[in-house]
């Protein structure tokens, strides 16, 4: 096994793996070096270190997508709405049981003695300081989507449990109330609106980003391959790898990292778009949006440069204190009596439904089930190559159960009573008189929100910062994970690359809002998170597989 050590000792600059384990670990006896397949060359004085196939498959049809999305819009919009509404009428019990599949095993773990290895050896120490470590896992799992969905959500929700069900011609229920709604009942559809959201928002997505964020780790640091999709395949693919059933693993794997990453890209610009209108009259249509995105990627261009340490790093930091700052002042101005009972009955309504929000199986909540559960998980599992190997990434140090409760616990307890606030207040505003969130455009409603809160502009304009800065750190973290990818599973590959896929990124993001707008955005997601589903439980196995042959703590 030669990726022992991360730099050649012929040339101490040129990285040829990841770090080695320190302290008793049980290596993959493979005599795969980490690059070696990799074409490396400096065209025009510009290093590049990629591997040939993943990067060349990856990069042409990404580029041919986009330029055919843009060249023919309405055609792009057909065929994005028709693969979403298959995957919701056949696939929406796949994607619930494999969600609950992953929660069970990640809970297993923590209670397990296998929660006592550590990820990179037993004598490994973190990378970086708990508040540091938690603010970057935090900042890319699912900032923007907190700002978008934080009053949205809970809004829609407690709207359409309250209006109750309604069947018909055929049978079927057409209203999109979670479970049996609760009709005429405000305190219970709020209840029941709340619990849903936090559905979405809690427990399941961590766990997905959780397994793809363990394995990679596992079979990266312990075991010395890799850190890349592939490597989660060798319990059950062995040395081949290495050959062309690993480069379709980790072309799939930059494909949903892309298209989940351009999705949230999509929904922040169009937020912060928002935002700009309702504050400064900007006129918030396609031009306003596309700038927005051109501008966003540059900055996050300058971070990827900048490297993990200075760039996401700092950046994750001080978007933590924006958004801190922002929950305390909701909390404070807001029905801050409601918010704190509210963060413990939310919680309760949670857990008590729970087991009938995640059944698959005979549901009569068709729109709810589909239209918003199997959206989130796909788009929670598109995202999970990227947010996965990025906690990876950064996570090396942690025990498993240290990894597992930081990772999955913890941010689900800051979702809820994120969602408690900013949800709680928006339904209580609604209840009180003030409809105008409930009718504003998505992108609008958590700054009609805080218009009724004191200093809204100045509010209203730290959320527009918020948002842009989520974006920036997740446009730089996923360029930062798909050249990883691309580049063989080297760590620390030439920035330049970053930087190319970093723009991609933002053409993406540009092709879909042009190509079908929201239900473009949400439709790509989908359609790249059901193949990513079977990775994930293939990582599963692969986890349980090598944890129990790691040698254990007594």
């Amino acid at each position: 096994m030669d990726n022992k050590t991360d730099k050649s000792p012929e040339n101490p600059n040129q990285s040829v793996g990841v770090p080695a384990p320190e302290g008793t670990a049980n290596l993959i006896d493979t005599d795969y070096q980490i690059g070696q397949d990799n074409y490396q060359a400096s065209p025009l004085g510009v290093n590049i270190d990629i591997h040939g196939a993943v990067f060349a498959i990856s990069a042409l049809v990404i580029i041919a997508f986009v330029v055919l999305t843009l060249a023919l819009p309405e055609q792009a919009t057909a065929v994005f709405d028709g693969m979403k509404n298959w995957i919701n009428s056949n696939m929406t019990w796949f994607m619930l049981l494999s969600a609950n599949i992953f929660v069970l095993l990640c809970l297993f773990l923590i209670i397990s003695p296998l929660g006592r290895i550590r990820i990179g050896g037993d004598k490994a120490t973190p990378d970086f300081s708990r508040l540091s470590w938690f603010s970057m896992l935090f900042a890319a799992g699912m900032g923007i989507g907190l700002m978008f969905f934080g009053v949205s959500e809970p809004l829609s929700h407690y709207g359409t449990a309250l209006g109750g069900t309604s069947v018909g011609e055929d049978g079927i229920r057409t209203d999109w109330a979670p479970l049996g709604a609760a009709a005429g009942d405000p305190a219970a559809a709020a209840r029941l609106g709340m619990a849903a959201t936090i559905f979405h928002w809690g427990l399941h997505p961590w766990a997905i980003y959780a397994i793809v964020a363990l394995s990679l780790a596992i079979f990266a640091y312990n075991k010395g391959l890799p850190l890349t999709i592939r490597s989660i395949f060798y319990p059950l693919l062995g040395e081949r790898i290495w050959g062309w059933p690993g480069h379709v693993i980790d072309i799939l794997a930059v494909f949903a990292t892309l298209f989940g990453l351009a999705t949230s890209l999509g929904i922040g610009a169009q937020q912060a778009s928002a935002g700009l209108e309702h504050l400064f009259g900007i006129d918030g249509g396609n031009i306003t949006l596309v700038l927005l995105i051109t501008g966003i990627t540059a900055v996050a261009v300058i971070s990827i440069v900048a490297g993990v340490d200075k760039g996401v790093k700092r950046l994750s930091e001080i978007n933590m204190v924006l958004a801190f700052l922002l929950l305390m002042f909701v909390v404070i101005f807001g029905p801050t009596l409601l918010i704190a009972t509210g963060f413990i009955s939310n919680l309760g309504s949670y857990l008590m439904e729970l087991p009938f929000l995640s059944n698959p199986f005979a549901r009569d909540d068709a729109n709810f089930s589909q239209g918003w559960t199997t959206f989130y998980w796909a788009w929670w599992i598109s995202w999970s190559p990227f947010v996965g190997m990025f906690i990876a990434r950064v996570s090396r140090g942690r025990t498993v159960r240290e990894f597992l409760i930081s990772v999955l616990l913890i941010p689900s307890a800051v979702s809820v009573f994120w969602m408690t606030a900013f949800g709680g207040t928006a339904i209580r505003q609604l209840q009180q008189g003030f409809e105008a969130a409930a009718s504003a455009d998505l992108p609008l409603q958590l700054f009609m929100v805080l218009s009724q809160l004191p200093l809204a502009e100045i509010t209203s304009f730290v959320a527009i910062i918020l948002v842009l800065v989520f974006f920036i750190t997740s446009s730089d973290s996923g360029s930062l994970v798909i050249d990883t990818i691309t580049a063989g599973g080297k760590i620390d590959a030439p920035k330049p690359q970053r930087v190319f896929w970093g723009v991609i990124e933002g053409a993406i993001a540009i092709a879909l809002l042009l190509g079908g707008g929201l239900a473009a955005l949400q439709a790509v997601a989908v359609s790249a998170g059901l193949p990513f589903t079977l990775v994930l439980l293939v990582g599963c196995f692969a986890i349980v597989k090598g944890l129990m042959s790691e040698p254990r703590p007594s």
